[in-house]
């Protein structure tokens, strides 16, 4: 039908351009952020890269989500503007006769929604996670660049190395600084090397002194020697550590009752259900005034974006502490918001239908 062919033509011309450059902006706050940790030393140089991609693709649902609202919003916002809606209720077409293009539409992209928030979410939230544990696990003279000072992960050493092998094993002109209370000692070394001790790592220094000062007696102390050992790891990867819920698969999630995990389900099919209600709010907050500058219906539509999110992140944290279900979380608030939609969409045609049966009224008298 004509009708429908060109809705989801429209539709998807916008949903395309939208999300360009939604993900653009996304993509770029991400890299930016991404880059400071790599600069504070959380994550490793070379997995910035990596680790962009797996926080673009887990937040690839919510990037999608917003792309068709807003799509939905601009589309028929503009052939309000351009007086098309007019000619389409003036040929018996309601507003709710709209609803059947945008859900064909927007299909695919609800579909992609779902298999992002409860199968790529939990596992990009996995790998990220031991991105970096295995990151933060390596021993400290592991993390330091040559030529570069760099802080402990407990922030109680300051390291400063040149290796000699690109293992990170052995290295030469070692400087330490240790800072413990009120005790600051200096270590400087021609050369070391790392050495595994049961679970800890041990990093051994030959031909080197140590210079250690006491703030509160004001006792100083220098000696030299051949051989020194300073502890340098004090955990290893293959420590195995509970994964978070996140990162936990949704069926293990289902069999899991422990309110955390509920928790983290709430989210996942709130963010699938919230994405099909966005779709019927879009529908009816798309009407506006062609008369009217601006365009006050796409500020009020993200408004309302940001709204419900939120209340989607604020019903985890509620299943999570335990003061509401998740059933209730699900009926009461997405339940809501689809009955208010759908009170929206109701308003908006038989308002429409009204005003024009009176002002034809008033034509004909």
């Amino acid at each position: 039908m004509l009708f429908d062919s060109t809705v989801r033509k429209d539709l998807a011309r916008t949903f395309a351009a939208t999300l360009v450059v939604i993900l653009t902006i996304v993509i770029t706050m991400f890299l930016i952020r991404t880059l400071g940790l790599a600069a504070g030393g959380a994550v490793a140089p070379q997995d910035v890269v990596l680790l962009l991609g797996y926080t673009a693709l887990g937040h690839l649902s919510t990037m999608l989500s917003l792309s068709m609202f807003v799509a939905v919003v601009v589309t028929l916002g503009r052939m309000y503007r351009d007086s098309e809606m007019v000619i389409w209720f003036s040929s018996g077409v309601g507003l709710s006769r709209f609803v059947r293009p945008v859900l064909w539409t927007s299909l695919p992209v609800l579909l992609v929604v779902a298999a992002a928030m409860l199968v790529i979410w939990p596992w990009v939230n996995r790998q990220s996670t031991e991105l970096r544990d295995r990151y933060a696990q390596r021993s400290d003279l592991s993390r330091v660049t040559p030529g570069v000072f760099q802080t402990s992960a407990d922030g109680q050493r300051v390291f400063f190395v040149e290796r000699e092998s690109p293992d990170g094993i052995n290295a030469r002109n070692v400087f330490i600084l240790t800072r413990q209370h009120d005790v600051e000692s200096v270590t400087s070394a021609r050369s070391g090397r790392l050495e595994p001790d049961g679970e800890d790592r041990f990093l051994v220094l030959e031909r080197g002194q140590r210079n250690e000062s006491n703030a509160a007696t004001g006792e100083n102390s220098l000696s030299r020697f051949d051989r020194y050992r300073v502890l340098a790891d004090e955990a290893q990867i293959n420590r195995a550590a509970a994964q978070p819920p996140k990162a936990m698969p949704t069926l293990d999630l289902v069999r899991d009752a422990s309110r955390a995990s509920q928790g983290e389900l709430a989210w996942r099919f709130g963010l699938v259900l919230a994405s099909g209600n966005l779709l019927l709010m879009g529908v009816g907050l798309a009407a506006t005034n062609p008369r009217r500058p601006g365009n006050w219906n796409l500020i009020f539509a993200l408004l309302g974006f940001i709204v419900y999110f939120n209340l989607v992140s604020l019903s985890q944290n509620w299943v999570a502490v335990g003061r509401v279900t998740m059933g209730a979380t699900l009926a009461g608030l997405h339940g809501g918001v689809f009955l208010m939609s759908l009170a929206l969409l109701w308003w908006r045609e038989h308002g429409t239908t009204l005003k024009l049966g009176g002002q034809q009224r008033a034509g004909a008298a």
